[in-house]
């Protein structure tokens, strides 16, 4: 039996008896908010305790096993005001960081719980196809619908790996799978788009989102993308960064304070607008690496994260570019967190 298979659900099992245990004991959060807070039942806080007592991470301190980096989430956490991070440990030499990403968000939502009526979900992003590829079953909490938050991008083959990931998410989920058959980036304007029948439903659907996972990257083009793939030309992108553009959230552009930037382009998008994601109750990012450092610092700046899952040398980035002030939130709109 592959070793790997064996202990991957035990380290995900005690990083959230990590988690429960340190803002049951050390931030002396009750358990009904804790079990709000992190999508599962208050019974199910309660057992987390119990065997965190049990099995010794609980004694007069909180005793953290090796590989988690509780006090660095924790740090991330009050600097940005997030509602969780998590670090994740990504061996030195590693090539694929988002599949170590995917797979070790996949641990963490198979150990808590994704609830909510609809789940927004950016298909293209590779870390979030690694992600839902991994998912075995999830617990059923309730999500009906797990629908694409951006439309067509990259190679005809990109496009049918995210049109799997969306399946896989929903499968696990128990949900119907709503997808965005269209060009996420238009060459033009075409007001007949949104009035398509199946495209009007699924942007109908993100005006309802309680969890959205989003994609997040600098300005640049996918490393794998060849000419006449859908996405925003080079010319494009150089004229956003040429207006302060230092982020893409779901090819949406943001400057170095998060803020949202208008472009000549925001009209080319078919997904979900900057106000949609804000509405959110909740936004998880899971992504990582040198390439995206700046952008994801931009991101958590203007305050449109929640919950990140983020590897160790992006998060001590983060960290070490920490504002002074928590003021953050106000430089962009926010959802009604629950």
């Amino acid at each position: 039996m592959n070793s790997e298979a064996v202990t991957q659900p035990s380290t995900a099992r005690r990083r959230l008896m990590v988690v429960v245990a340190r803002l049951y004991y050390v931030h002396g959060v009750r358990q009904r908010e804790i079990s709000e807070r992190l999508g599962v039942s208050q019974a199910r806080v309660s057992r987390v305790l119990r065997q965190a007592e049990a099995e010794g991470v609980v004694r007069t301190v909180v005793a953290v096993p090796e590989g988690l980096h509780p006090d660095l989430e924790d740090s991330i956490e009050r600097s940005f005001g997030l509602m969780e991070v998590h670090v994740v440990e990504v061996a030195a030499g590693t090539g694929d960081v988002a599949a170590s990403l995917g797979r070790a968000a996949a641990r963490y939502f198979g150990e808590a719980t994704v609830g909510g009526t609809v789940v927004g979900f950016t298909s293209w992003s590779t870390t979030l196809q690694d992600m839902a590829l991994a998912f075995d079953e999830l617990p059923r909490t309730g999500p009906r619908y797990v629908v694409e938050m951006l439309g067509d991008l990259g190679s005809p083959v990109q496009q049918h790996s995210a049109a799997r990931a969306t399946q896989a998410m929903a499968t696990a989920l128990g949900a119907e799978p709503v997808f965005l058959r269209t060009p996420g980036v238009l060459a033009s304007w075409d007001p007949t788009v949104p009035r398509d029948a199946h495209v009007h439903r699924a942007l109908g659907l993100l005006d309802a989102m309680d969890v959205a996972f989003l994609g997040v990257g600098p300005v640049e083009t996918h490393s794998a993308s060849r000419p006449g793939d859908i996405g925003f030309s080079r010319r494009q992108l150089a004229r956003a960064r040429a207006m302060g553009a230092v982020a893409q959230l779901n090819q949406r552009f943001l400057d170095s304070a998060g803020r949202a930037l208008a472009t000549p382009f925001d009209d080319l998008v078919v997904g979900a607008s900057l106000e949609q994601v804000a509405a959110a109750r909740r936004r998880v990012v899971i992504a990582g690496g040198a390439d995206k450092h700046e952008s994801l610092a931009a991101v958590l700046a203007g305050g449109w994260v929640d919950v990140l899952v983020t590897d160790t040398e992006t998060a001590r980035f983060l960290a070490a570019h920490a504002p002074d002030a928590p003021e953050l939130r106000a430089l962009a709109p926010v959802g009604n967190h629950a």
